[in-house]
């Protein structure tokens, strides 16, 4: 199951969910979740290698693509900006410096 950890954009302030761990959704969905996420260079390869794979890409894409989504998040510039055990978890998870968080304003 994914964890959601809460990101933002410090100079836009706009905030987004980074997921860390294995993703259901594009197991099940194929390219979809990455299209409805605006990734749509990866939801358009997704969806291609699902179809010439026979969806068989989807087992191991579900084990990849939430990571490789949050740290596309990261390379735009967001931070995580939810609790320290979950900005910890997700920093483990994706091997990130401490430097990648925001203190959690509540």
């Amino acid at each position: 199951m994914a964890t959601v950890v809460m990101m933002k954009h410090p100079q836009t302030g706009l905030t987004k969910k980074g997921l860390v761990g294995f993703s259901w959704t594009t197991l099940f969905f194929g390219g979809f979740p990455a299209l409805f996420r605006g990734d749509w260079g990866m939801g358009l390869l997704l969806t291609l290698l699902a179809f010439f794979t026979g969806g068989l890409s989807g087992i191991i894409a579900a084990f990849l693509y939430n990571k490789h989504y949050t740290s596309k998040l990261i390379e735009k510039g967001y931070v995580f900006a939810d609790t320290e055990a979950l900005n910890s978890l997700a920093r483990a998870k994706l091997g990130v410096e401490a430097a990648a968080a925001v203190p959690n304003p509540t």
